[in-house]
């Protein structure tokens, strides 16, 4: 999952919308589309064409399909994309409509992806970067000239930053960014060392067999494939672990407590492959694995410790990043953010 991903999740579910993440309300409608016989045997699933019908990214389209595929509802084969139903048929071409998927008029809420999102990843890189170098007041006027979006639009990022932790408001209401400095990287490290664990062991009853399959296949794939993997394909594994697992426990208290340590998962993805190449050695995958592993023979006390064991190491591989980003690569400060002057880094 990439960074809107991640900001969907932070505001409680993976979406915005009432109604559940998009990635579920997608697979609920290809899935209704197959069993009602509207999306034929082997019919040809690409990602650029569903995504279109919902006027979504991508990510969240990559994601029902990896569902619906668990679910045995569709497969892959030798060429792109995936076809419906098992067997040897196909692929058959169909031309997708909102109709042949259900999406009638009452479900444009479904198809119409957030303004917000078509800024959101790069506002999030550039923001990262910039915390490490200090606070910083962020003009919500420029920000929304500088990307040629309504002010709305801009308002609706910030909103999700701020999910994230990565902004706030100061006391007199005007957005500031938060500096990103050892002190904080550390409280917020302890933070997830306590309560990621048992957000963890609590889920472990609930998460789907069929989901915890797909997730140890998807990381035995990239680790088998490592380092060819883009960074939105290191931080989808890190969501998968952290985020999505931990997000079918029954506690969301316990839930909305983690929403602001998890900011350090953005940090490494938006210094490594970006800032920083890709570590020579892979950095997390089979840790991931180790705890994937321990929930799938049931041995919860297991994948408990080993993902605290995982988070533990994990403090001082961010804060040497931090710390050579710090060192290597000052970005120039866009025109609507403007330095503080108090608690920088």
């Amino acid at each position: 999952m990439d960074g809107t991903r991640q900001a969907m999740a932070a505001t409680g579910g993976e979406a915005a919308a009432d109604s559940g993440p998009l990635y579920l309300r997608i697979r609920d409608a290809l899935a209704g589309a197959i069993a009602a016989g509207r999306l034929p045997k082997g019919a040809l699933l690409l990602e650029g064409p569903v995504a279109t019908v919902f006027s979504s990214t991508r990510t969240p389209v990559r994601q029902a399909f990896a569902l619906l595929e668990a679910a045995g509802a569709i497969r892959r084969f030798e060429g792109r994309g995936f076809l419906v139903g098992q067997g040897r048929g196909g692929p058959r071409r169909v031309a997708l409509t909102p109709d042949m998927l259900g999406l009638g008029e009452e479900a444009q809420g479904l198809r119409k992806a957030p303004a917000w999102e078509a800024i959101y990843e790069a506002l999030e890189r550039e923001m990262v970067h910039l915390s490490v170098f200090g606070r910083h007041r962020i003009n919500e006027v420029e920000l929304a000239r500088a990307r040629g979006v309504g002010r709305q639009v801009a308002r609706d990022a910030l909103t999700r930053l701020e999910a994230l932790g990565i902004v706030e408001k100061d006391e007199r209401m005007r957005w500031t960014l938060v500096p990103l400095d050892e002190t904080r990287m550390r409280d917020l490290h302890d933070i997830r060392l306590a309560l990621e664990p048992l957000a963890l062991a609590q889920a472990a009853p609930r998460i789907p067999a069929d989901v915890l399959e797909e997730t140890i296949r998807r990381h035995e794939a990239a680790l088998a494939g490592y380092p060819d993997l883009s960074v939105e394909a290191m931080d989808g594994l890190e969501t998968d672990l952290h985020i999505v697992l931990p997000g079918y426990g029954p506690n969301r208290e316990l839930s909305i407590a983690l929403r602001r340590a998890r900011f350090m998962l953005n940090v490494s993805k938006h210094v490594i492959g970006v800032s920083h190449r890709m570590p020579a050695r892979e950095p997390f995958i089979a840790e991931h694995l180790t705890v994937l592993r321990a929930l799938a023979a049931g041995d919860v006390a297991d994948a408990a410790e080993a993902l605290r064991e995982h988070i533990a190491v994990s403090l001082s591989k961010v804060i040497r990043r931090v710390g050579e980003l710090r060192e290597s690569h000052r970005p120039e400060t866009p025109a609507y953010a403007s330095p503080a002057g108090r608690g920088g880094a």
